[in-house]
């Protein structure tokens, strides 16, 4: 098993939620203007008021134990009444110092100097949410979410020690902003949640952060693609992250996902992913990683099954069950799921073993094309106690999949890897260490 103790590192880290104008007794706001006072609700959130734990009415959670038992709970939003929709415009801007302290800062050149990186930084972030939650008047809910994010530009500096690196105008002006959750939903108290679009899996249903001890990036990430693993370098922050819950990995694809109520502590979720994607990608240009339309099979098609990628993974099914129990001031959470998938069969070509690619490929170098690779079949289990603040959380994944669920080579290791961590939060502070 691969032990990697996370490398030390400091974040001082604020957030803020842009939700509501401020009110003037001279002239008072105007919802025709763009303007409405109202007490501060939850500011940003992932998705929306029917997130992570199901339906809308749906309690988890203990305040006495701690604000990590109930993070991401249902409520924080207005639940509408029947007959009407509320809709919700959010953001949340975060911005942070960092000191990161790691033996992957320094780097020998080739003309035998060094490069040495500062430890100190200072980042800003912002997120977009936008939502609407819905219920008619026999009681069915609906509704949808957007995310938007920052998108960085990477091209700060120059191999050339002539041409020097970009200013800070440069930077910001190749910044952009994408989508990166979609969906529309369907839900019943009684019945439970469904999602159509892209939005969490099983992993990100069950484990809002705690299981896999990410909750330490002021409510906007995680460590696996949050703040501190941004500001550290890759190799400082326990690479490979392997651990999906809240990853781009997992609710970047396209899918159907049902959870259902709570049944005396219990609820059961499923997912369902076809292809690795956006179905409205298939048929457009300008991509940066698709050269033309899926006019018919052909390599450039999302939903391809057979053909030259046996890498690609399709038709991915999760199924999960959580129990989640208060006991006073103590809040226990333990889950467990599997998930298997289908893969695209190499049909333009023939299979070959990992030693023939490696002796067929001058150098010594694997055409990772030319492998056979097996189906997903990975397993998850964790638990999580939480009591006077702290929270202390077990996750283990094991089974065939290969870093972060990308498909495990035929006779390669089966997945064995555990983290463990304890958090401790309380009011604007947390603290965590973990071990992976």
């Amino acid at each position: 098993m691969r032990r990697v103790l996370m490398a030390s590192a400091a974040f001082l880290g604020g957030s803020f939620a842009l939700a509501h104008a401020q009110t003037s007794p001279i002239n008072p706001p105007s919802p025709l203007e763009g303007q409405y006072a109202a007490p501060f609700g939850a500011g940003g959130n992932t998705s929306n008021n029917n997130n992570a734990w199901g339906i809308a009415n749906t309690p988890t959670g203990s305040a006495a134990a701690g604000p990590l038992s109930t993070i991401r709970a249902p409520n924080t939003y207005k639940v509408p009444s029947p007959g009407t929709i509320v809709i919700h415009l959010n953001g949340r801007v975060e911005a942070d110092y960092s000191a990161v302290f790691t033996t992957a800062d320094k780097i020998k050149a080739p003309n035998g100097g060094y490069y040495k990186l500062n430890p100190q930084g200072v980042a800003s972030d912002i997120r977009l949410y936008f939502g609407a939650d819905g219920v008619a008047s026999n009681g069915l809910r609906y509704g949808a979410a957007i995310e938007w994010w920052q998108n960085f530009y990477g091209g700060t500096v120059n191999s050339n020690p002539n041409a020097g690196s970009a200013s800070g105008s440069g930077n910001t002006s190749g910044q952009t902003l994408f989508v990166r959750k979609e969906f529309a939903y369907l839900a019943s108290d009684k019945v439970g949640i469904v999602r159509l679009g892209g939005s969490e899996g099983v992993i990100g249903l069950m484990d809002p952060c705690i299981f896999s001890s990410q909750c330490w990036d002021v409510g906007m990430g995680t460590l696996n693609g949050g703040g501190p693993q941004a500001m550290a370098p890759q190799n400082g922050m326990g690479v490979p992250w392997v651990f999906s819950s809240q990853s781009g990995a997992e609710y970047a694809t396209n899918k159907i996902s049902y959870l259902s109520p709570q049944v005396y502590g219990f609820d059961f979720a499923a997912s369902f992913v076809p292809s690795k994607g956006n179905m409205f990608a298939d048929q457009s240009y300008g991509s940066p990683i698709q050269n033309q339309v899926c006019a018919n099979a052909n390599p450039e098609c999302l939903t391809i099954s057979s053909g030259n990628d046996p890498e690609r993974y399709i038709n991915m099914l999760g199924l999960a069950l959580r129990y989640q129990k208060n006991f006073g001031d103590v809040d226990f959470k333990t889950y467990g799921l599997w998930e298997t998938s289908g893969h695209e069969n190499l049909t333009t070509g023939t299979y070959l073993t990992p030693a023939a690619v490696r002796a067929a490929v001058p150098g010594g170098g694997a055409n990772s094309l030319l492998m056979e690779y097996q189906n997903f079949n990975f397993y998850q289990a964790g638990v999580a106690v939480t009591y006077s603040n702290f929270t202390f959380a077990l996750d283990y994944m094991g089974g065939q999949v290969n870093g972060q669920l990308l498909l495990n080579p035929v006779g390669g290791t089966p997945m064995d890897a555990w983290v463990a961590g304890v958090t401790y939060m309380n009011g604007p502070w947390t603290f965590g260490v973990m071990y992976e």
